[in-house]
This record gives C-alpha cells, structure tokens and sequence, in this order.
C-alpha cells in the first residue's frame, strides 16, 4: 500500500481533477489535501484547457461521461500532444469495453464509483511518479541534445569515427587532419559531452541517434 506523504516533498506534485459533479469534486479535493496533495479541481474538459499546465509532476484523474466531449475521446488527444498526463478514470456507468479501451490507451488505472480512497491514492502515487519519470527523461534528453549541439563541425566528426571504433591515425587519414589536431578535437568533445569514458560516449551517441531519428524531419 502506498502512501503519498512517503514520495519526495520538495518537488511539485498537481493532481487534476475533472468531474462534471461538484460534491465528488470536493470530496476528492478533502483526500487529496488530507495526504498532503495539491489538487486542481475542473468541472470540464473545456475548462481545464483553459488552464495553463503547471511545470510540475502532474496525473489527472478524469471522470468518463461528462457533458461535451468524453473522457475517452480526451485520453487520446492527450496522448498525441507533447502534453502527455498519467490518467486515472472514474467513472459511475463503467462496462468491461469501456475499461479495455481506457487501459490499451494507457491509463493507469479505471476505478467504478464508489471505490475504496486508498486505491485511488495508490494510482495516484503510481501516476505521479510515471510523470515525475518523463519529465527527468525529457530534461535529460534535451540536456544531451544540447551538448552535442555545442560541438564544431569537426569535433562531431571525429566523435563519429571515434565511437565507431577508429584509431587516431585512422581519423587522421581519413579526415586529412594531423594526429595532434584529431587529438585535440576528442579531447574537447569529451569535456563537451561530459563524457568520463570511451564507453559513455557510446552510450551517449546511441541516445542522440535515437533522438534524432524520434524527430520529425
């Protein structure tokens, strides 16, 4: 059983709650607060996108039927925006296809009212943390990106040949570079890159291409 006052206090953890009924909006605003959760309450979809979306680990916990657009239907749009939320559905009306749809979408978790306080916080927990995950992903890869842009052109070359296993002199031929200068440019990339290895530059490189295959051309 997970309790939300175990996770690291000092970073901002919101949870969004969107429920069209105003006492299941209050009553999940008095448990979230009882365990010490910052909740941001919305009696729409609508208007929650009116809402900025605060820099912090966020989940949301989103009721299925509601008037406008369904909870469903707004789980995908999410999924397809860099904007990307943890989800857990409540839902008074749920069936069996509704829920397998909601879960192949990738929700954390569907609950039928009423449920138990203590599975919702677990869900919660869980879907806080998944947020907190991508968000250090994010943060890293762009980090990452943002070495490698600090490279020269030549210092990228050389970092091409080098993680693919090619000696010194190798380069140096290749590039028609004398062996110092290729010496140098390695030198410099891996202080660039922050790189305290051979075999971390490799890593790194592996990572990068990833990224940029994963961006649109």
């Amino acid at each position: 059983m997970i309790n939300p006052r175990q996770a690291d206090a000092t970073e901002a953890k919101i949870v969004i709650v969107i429920d069209d009924d105003p006492s299941v909006r209050k009553s999940l605003t008095n448990l979230l607060q009882s365990v010490g959760l910052d909740a941001r309450t919305f009696a729409s979809i609508e208007e929650f996108l009116r809402w900025p979306l605060p820099d912090a680990a966020v989940c949301m916990v989103l009721d299925i039927r509601m008037p406008g657009r369904n909870g469903l239907d707004f789980q995908q749009d999410l999924a397809s925006s860099d904007g990307a939320v943890p989800i857990i559905f409540i839902t008074a009306h749920g069936d069996i296809p509704m829920s397998v749809r909601a879960m192949k979408a990738g929700a954390i978790e569907f609950l039928t009212k009423p449920f138990r306080d203590q599975d919702l916080l677990d869900a919660i927990q869980l879907g806080l943390e998944l947020s907190r995950s991508r968000r250090e992903e994010i943060a890293a890869a762009s980090l990452l990106m943002s070495r490698y842009e600090s490279l020269s052109g030549r210092e990228r070359q050389v970092m091409e040949f080098v993680v693919s296993g090619q000696l010194t002199k190798q380069i140096a031929a290749k590039l028609g570079l004398s062996e110092i200068t290729v010496k140098v440019c390695r030198a410099n990339l891996m202080k660039k890159m922050c790189a305290g290895s051979m075999l971390e530059l490799g890593k790194m490189s592996e990572r990068l291409a990833r990224l940029r295959g994963a961006q649109p051309e």
